[in-house]
């Protein structure tokens, strides 16, 4: 089973890996790339989930907000070179403000968006963990709250005790 924390690693790694890839499209399209060809997509997808293994992989110490931009940063990196050497066109020797801009933009809205969801992630398992133990938990043991007290006194058992006995009280009779 797996702990919450490496549910939330892999969730970001596998959205870094996604990020990185819909964002690297993206760019090729509005930089008059078109479509990425069939090369250049696979190698796109072998780059995303490297990226995403690499990030799933880190340790929970490494998860703050520096790391995860740095991985975003380097996923677009990654991306954006895989699309140019596939294609026949090389526009990344030079990067425009605009487009270095709309990279700087998808950085941070995706790092807001990634952290969005593994505060998600971590309230869906707090809330299925808790289900889970109510579901799965054994009743609590039913223990009775008064204990019932008799009414009818029995008579007959003194007066057996008191028949069972020597006698009249006094000092022994001698034979």
């Amino acid at each position: 089973m797996h702990s919450p924390t490496n549910t939330v690693a892999q969730v970001r790694g596998g959205f870094v890996g996604a990020v990185s890839g819909a964002v690297s499209i993206a760019a090729h399209g509005m930089a008059g790339g078109g479509a990425p060809p069939g090369d250049g997509a696979v190698l796109l997808l072998a780059a995303c989930v490297a990226i995403g293994a690499i990030v799933s992989s880190l340790p929970a110490a490494a998860h703050s907000r520096g790391v995860l931009l740095a991985a975003l940063t380097a996923g677009q990196l990654v991306g954006h070179l895989t699309l140019t050497m596939a294609g026949e066109h090389t526009h990344w020797l030079s990067m425009s403000a605009p487009m270095l801009a709309a990279h700087l933009a998808a950085i941070a809205v995706s790092a807001v968006l990634i952290r969005g969801a593994e505060r998600g992630c971590h309230a869906a398992i707090a809330a299925v963990t808790r289900l889970v133990l109510a579901v799965l938990s054994s009743p609590p043991a039913e223990a009775p709250l008064w204990t019932s007290t008799p009414v009818h006194r029995a008579t007959l058992s003194p007066w057996l005790l008191a028949g069972a006995t020597a006698g009249v009280r006094g000092p022994p009779v001698s034979a």
